[in-house]
Order: C-alpha cells, then sequence, then structure tokens
C-alpha cells in the first residue's frame, strides 16, 4: 500500500503498459464496475496543455511529467483514482496502492497497433517494449514489487477476468494486513 494509502478513503492504481494492450478499455470497465474516476493520461496532456510540444518521428506529444504532477497531486491525495498511461516512472510512488502491468502476445499487439496506424519506429519500437517486458521492469524498479501486478490482455475474455478480480480488489481495499 502507498505511505499515505491510509488517508485515502479508496485506492489510487495505475494501469500501464505497451501501447495496444488494452489500458483504456480495461480502466474505462473498471472505474465504470467500481465508481473510481479513470484519469487517461494521454488525453490530460491534450486538454491541458501539460506537454512541451510534438514529436514528428514518433507522432505523440512530449509530455512534461513535472506539469503532469503538479495537475494531478491533490486528486491522487483524495484517491480513488485509475491512472491510465503507457509510462509509470515518473509518478510519485506514494500514489498507488496498486499498479498494474498489462501484457499482450506480440502478435496480437502487432495488429492491434497496425490497425491503429502505427508503422515504422513507432511500431518497431512498441512491439519491442513488450517484447522486453520494458514496462513490467519499469513498474518493479519504480514501485515495491508487492503492489505491482502483471496481467495477459490478449482478449476481451482476458480484459473480463482483469477487471472481475481487480473489483475484487478494490472491495477488499484496504488490506487488512
Amino acid at each position: 500500500m502507498a505511505a499515505d494509502g491510509n488517508k485515502r478513503k479508496r485506492p489510487n492504481i495505475l494501469v500501464t503498459g505497451t501501447p495496444g494492450t488494452g489500458k483504456t478499455t480495461t480502466s474505462s470497465a473498471l472505474a465504470e464496475a467500481t465508481n473510481l474516476r479513470h484519469i487517461n493520461i494521454g488525453d490530460l496532456v491534450k486538454e491541458k496543455n501539460l506537454h512541451d510540444g510534438w514529436d514528428d518521428d514518433l507522432q505523440c506529444h512530449v509530455i512534461n511529467e513535472d506539469l503532469v504532477c503538479d495537475e494531478l497531486e491533490d486528486v491522487m491525495e483524495e484517491g480513488g483514482n485509475i491512472v491510465d498511461y503507457h509510462g509509470c516512472d515518473f509518478f510519485p510512488e506514494r500514489w498507488f496502492d496498486l499498479v498494474v502491468v498489462l501484457q499482450t502476445d506480440n502478435t496480437v499487439l502487432y495488429d492491434r497497433l497496425s490497425k491503429r496506424g502505427y508503422e515504422g519506429a513507432k511500431l518497431s519500437n512498441n512491439i519491442e517494449c513488450e517484447i522486453f517486458q520494458v514496462l513490467l521492469e519499469e513498474a518493479k524498479d519504480s514501485y515495491s514489487e508487492d503492489i505491482v501486478k502483471a496481467l495477459k490482455s490478449d482478449n476481451i475474455d482476458d480484459i473480463t477476468r482483469n477487471v472481475s478480480s481487480l473489483t475484487d480488489w478494490i472491495r477488499s481495499w484496504p488490506p487488512t494486513s
């Protein structure tokens, strides 16, 4: 549990993973099932201009991590949030009670990203991240391993199962031990 988790009435969960692993789908379904607030960092960055411009090579905004953290500080202290983002190493460790890393079979992921229009370096970089489990290692390096949970996310059955188990976890929070 996060260091200040005992002050919160509801947990904060980070859902991370390579683009295309089902973070937003899982986070949206989980928020609906639990009445927690879903915060999609990519959308927040665009809406509030929390970036330092556009990366032409990767076709995405270059987020300003300090501005994102400043924007989220108060709402994270309140608790009851599901944060959805493909990175995790810049968020304060104290914010999260659970860090979920979604993982997808490379063939499935390749198809999903291709359908989104990913190509070239953007496609190959993301597939390599998944092959080498970059996000799982980043989560384990950034947070206590006992709160990091890797979940398979290849299809709708996996997502449904993940949402169900995470909903059970939320209902039993805070842990008694």
